[in-house]
Formats: structure tokens, C-alpha cells, sequence
């Protein structure tokens, strides 16, 4: 007698198993299988307290080297600091508090995120090849290429420093282009940015601070 039909001649034993023990099992092998294809981006670099990303409603931890996917959102937690790599050149920090969605990136190519909350410290080397980037936050627009520049809570509103190269901030309309050492703020969602001007060294160090 072969397997087969010692399965045959068990036939009812086994149909009880898969009644008893199947509906246990089937949770996990559909956990296991990803609901649609995900594309990993980049890698978390470090983290400093508490860090997670969701990810079609499913949230796991983010450790020192976790891969950080396409269309997840990242977010820190309180007294927290996290610091991923995405592609082969760009840094990105975000401070205590922050979430940030990774629409859409393309290796070298740039890509679209959306800044919801917190600070960030986004930083590409002036050497690497150009890749146009736009980040989204419920204040402005910012479009940028290889440069490093913070966006977030900085002295009660919401700014937008360059600390090197230039980017292009955009709300209702009006848009200030900002070079090295140059920063704008923005009173509350849905105002102009303010006038372009030069951030004092305090101002620039608690910036930073934020997100290192």
C-alpha cells in the first residue's frame, strides 16, 4: 500500500483533523502571505527609543537595520529619535513625535513622503546624483534636490531651514526659495510662508538637536 492510498483509507480520520486543527492553522499561513507585494526602500539606521511603521494596518517595531517599505508609515514616539537610509544616498531623521509616510521613492529618481507631524532632517550628499524630492506636510510643499535641509516645530511654529544647497516651499499659492543658512515659518495650516530670512545660530542648534 502506497501513501496515497493510505491517505485514502484514513480519509475520514484525516477530514476530522483539518475540521479540528485547520481553522487553527489557516490564520497564520494568511498572516504569513502578504496581502499585495511590498518594495523595500531603505533600512533603518538607528533608533533611540521607541520607533514603529504601519503598513496596511499591520504595525511592527523598528530596530537597528529593520527594512522600511513603500507606503509605510514611520513614526517615533515620545523622548524618541529614529535615522533611516533610503536608496544609496539619502538620510532622513525624525525627531520625538513624528509620522512620516513614504508615498512613493524611486532609487535615483527621487520620490514623494508626507511629513504629518514632528520634525525631520532630510540630507543628501552634494555629490550623489540630483533626484528630485517632494515632501508634503499639512503647512507647505517643500521641493528640494541634493541639499539638507530641517522641517518642523522650531520655536513654537513650523519652519523650514536649509543648511545646505536650496529648496522650494510652496502654500496658497506664494512660494520662497531658500538657500544655505536661509529659513521660513508658518504661523498655522493654510498661511503664506514668511518671509525669507537668515535663522540665528541658537535657532539652527535646537533645530538640529530635534532630530539628533
Amino acid at each position: 500500500m502506497n501513501d496515497l492510498d493510505e491517505f485514502k483509507r484514513d480519509r475520514p480520520c484525516n477530514r476530522r483533523w483539518l475540521l479540528r486543527y485547520g481553522a487553527l492553522a489557516l490564520p497564520f499561513i494568511l498572516v504569513g502571505i502578504p496581502a499585495r507585494a511590498v518594495e523595500r526602500v531603505g533600512s533603518v539606521e538607528d533608533v533611540k527609543g521607541g520607533a514603529f511603521a504601519e503598513l496596511d494596518a499591520v504595525r511592527r517595531t523598528l530596530d537597528q537595520a529593520a527594512p522600511v517599505f513603500l507606503a509605510d508609515e514611520v513614526v517615533t514616539g515620545v523622548a524618541s529619535r529614529l535615522g533611516m537610509r533610503l536608496g544609496r544616498g539619502t538620510t532622513i531623521r525624525l525627531g520625538e513625535q513624528a509620522r512620516l509616510k513614504i508615498d512613493r521613492f524611486v532609487v535615483d529618481a527621487g520620490g514623494e513622503m508626507t511629513l504629518r507631524s514632528g520634525p525631520l532632517l532630510f540630507d543628501r550628499p552634494q555629490r550623489s546624483t540630483p533626484a528630485g524630492v517632494r515632501i508634503r506636510s499639512p503647512f507647505a510643499l517643500i521641493a528640494v534636490r541634493g541639499t539638507q535641509f530641517f522641517a518642523g516645530p522650531s520655536n513654537g511654529p513650523f519652519g523650514v531651514f536649509v543648511a545646505r544647497g536650496s529648496v522650494a516651499v510652496t502654500s496658497v499659492g506664494q512660494q520662497v526659495i531658500l538657500r544655505e543658512g536661509e529659513g521660513t515659518d508658518f504661523v498655522s495650516p493654510g498661511t503664506p510662508p514668511t518671509p525669507v530670512k537668515r535663522w540665528a545660530p541658537q535657532r539652527i542648534r535646537a533645530a538640529l538637536a530635534s532630530v539628533s
